[in-house]
């Protein structure tokens, strides 16, 4: 089954701009009380990552700051660990992102130029399996077959 239909398109999803400092994404992350962030170029509306507060965290931790007004100069995208948060492509199945959704909350999808789509979450492909498995089931037991 493709992804698309389980796709949360962008128009309906908090995510942070690359422009964005560090206090920026902290406040809308406490706003929205989301732990994870996609982030998009505000230039070209491409993937650039995914932010998350721990992330956040560690930087604070790593460079001293103590001061919520330092953190309005220190740029989101220096803080991005792209290895995080892998993407797919829109074409991609659902059952090609699996492995993925086990590793975090959502899986970014972008189109074939890396332009930021949506996001699927875990949620959603937990529950798509779910409901295929209690069906699997019901058919089972109308057949007088028990598992």
């Amino acid at each position: 089954m493709n992804i698309l239909f389980f796709l949360i398109p962008k128009q309906r999803l908090e995510f942070l701009y690359d422009n964005y400092s560090m206090r920026q994404a902290l406040e809308k992350m406490r706003v929205t009380s989301y732990t994870a962030l996609p982030v998009v170029s505000k230039k070209d509306g491409t993937y650039v990552g995914t932010v998350s507060e721990g992330d956040l965290l560690w930087h604070i931790l790593d460079h001293n700051y103590f001061n919520i007004k330092d953190l309005e100069d220190v740029d989101l995208v220096d803080i991005i660990d792209r290895s995080k948060y892998p993407r797919v492509k829109i074409g991609a199945r659902i059952e090609d992102l699996v492995h993925l959704i086990l590793a975090q909350n959502f899986v970014p999808v972008v189109d074939d130029r890396d332009i930021f789509m949506g996001i699927v979450t875990r949620r959603s492909v937990i529950d798509y399996f779910y409901k295929l498995s209690n069906d699997y089931e019901q058919r089972l037991l109308a057949k007088g077959d028990h598992l």
